[in-house]
């Protein structure tokens, strides 16, 4: 198995658990990736149990800081302190400035596919009508961001 250049800041799961136990497998250098496990007790979906279990399994092989956090009563959803806790980690493990931020691809640079693909996951469809111009795309999509 090969070394990565690059590593994940943390995997943060919630009311998840680990398919496919008997191929999972660690990269090296990654044995130490922060993750932090939310999971309710009683959800129904998804039992604790196999939340229990992926941490072993992930533990087993190779991950040094695994961290799984159970909520009493709570079933397949969130409650605020899972989103607390979860807050918390992400803020823990992500850099405090600007260096992983997405940097959307100016307008102006688009074309023309692009620019109606940003505009239909905007919803800005009915904005669109009778819109000819590249220009007229580009303002449409400038404007929402802004």
């Amino acid at each position: 198995m090969e070394k990565v250049d690059q590593k994940l800041a943390g995997i943060l799961v919630m009311s998840g658990y680990l398919a496919g136990f008997g191929q999972f497998k660690i990269t090296p250098g990654l044995e130490d990736t922060p993750v932090l496990h939310c999971h309710g007790m009683s959800d129904p979906m998804v039992p604790f149990g196999m939340a229990e279990k992926s941490r072993d399994k992930a533990i087993e092989k190779g991950a040094t800081d695994y961290k799984l956090e159970g909520y009493a009563g709570l079933q397949h959803s969130v409650c605020p302190q899972e989103i607390a806790d979860a807050a918390q980690f992400l803020s823990r493990i992500l850099p405090p400035d600007d260096s992983c931020k997405i940097q959307l691809k100016d307008p102006s640079e688009m074309s023309v596919k692009e620019l109606k693909e940003a505009i239909r996951k905007a919803g800005l469809g009915s904005k669109a009508v009778g819109l000819m111009e590249k220009a007229e795309f580009v303002k449409l999509v400038k404007d929402h961001r802004e």
